[in-house]
């Protein structure tokens, strides 16, 4: 039993990770029906931008997170107003195919420039541990897991509590009615991609605290975020964190009663089965369901 627990508290930490990529991916996917296929290479930016601070200037990864985030921010920002404002109202089949190619340009740009070797960086944290009624949480991981979660809480008050919210809100509705009513429209999907960019940048340096990786790595962080947003419910800051600690419990659980080899395989399974009962996702509302899927 207490060999289950700990499976299920390394979940919750992986969660906790899993729910703050899904972020990104999930608030461009609500607001402006663009699935970012070039999102898990945007988190890989991320981590070399933090492995770049770590090696050259010696900046520890735990506080050179504002600066990938920053930099993805900017990155996106004018990826979005010079490139996909340009193809945004044509069709989800052509920024599937603009993203797709993203992500390759992105692939080969981090190839020429890192090579293919894995990287990581020491961790901050070396192997301590707290311990607390029979179980053993990694200092390290805890600390990125609290950062994940306050990520997520102030991506939950920005939309929900200031002006620059409440116009992706009302852009996500309806983007005709929200351009009557003054929104630039425009402006405010630059402002949204650039959002999750940032988020893939701040993402990128917590792997980059916790995980080795290289520039392939990030396809399997896309995959893993449209699972999550998926099981969350597309447009819900509560459902990717519940979504993200599912995913994260449910593939350690697997990798305990099955082979690890299947734990993505299961992840999966469990996304067709939340399509089939509930397609809306755990906390996600019908109208996302309907309209944006």
């Amino acid at each position: 039993m207490e060999l289950i627990a700990q499976v299920v508290l390394n979940g919750i930490l992986l969660g906790g990770l899993y729910a703050c990529m899904a972020m990104g991916f999930s608030i461009v996917w609500g607001v402006m029906n663009l699935i970012n296929l070039a999102y898990g290479s945007m988190i890989m930016l991320g981590a070399y931008v933090t492995w770049l601070l770590a090696t050259q200037l010696g900046l520890s990864p735990l506080v050179s997170w504002p600066f990938a985030g920053l930099a993805l921010f900017v990155f996106a920002y004018f990826l979005q107003r010079l490139l996909i404002n340009r193809l945004v109202r044509i069709s989800i089949f052509m920024t599937l195919i603009f993203t797709f190619g993203l992500n390759m340009v992105l692939i080969n740009v981090n190839l020429l420039a890192f090579s293919a070797d894995v990287r990581s960086l020491p961790q901050t944290f070396g192997s301590a541990t707290f311990s607390f009624f029979g179980l053993t949480l990694p200092v390290g991981r805890g600390v990125v897991f609290m950062m994940a979660l306050g990520m997520t809480l102030a991506l939950h008050v920005l939309l929900n509590h200031s002006r620059v919210g409440n116009a992706i809100k009302a852009t996500s509705f309806d983007p005709l009615a929200a351009r009557l009513s003054g929104i630039d429209i425009q402006r405010t999907y630059a402002i949204t991609f650039a959002i999750g960019g940032a988020i893939a940048g701040i993402t990128g340096a917590l792997i980059a605290t916790t995980y080795s990786f290289s520039p392939v790595s990030g396809e399997i962080y896309t995959m893993k975020s449209f699972v999550v947003v998926i099981l969350g419910g597309l447009g819900s800051v509560p459902g990717a964190i519940a979504g993200g600690m599912l995913l994260g419990i449910v593939e350690n659980l697997a990798s305990l009663f099955l082979d690890s080899g299947y734990r993505d395989a299961v992840g999966f399974g469990l996304l067709l089965l939340v399509l089939i009962v509930r397609r809306q996702g755990l906390l996600g509302k019908r109208f996302f369901a309907e309209v944006k899927m």
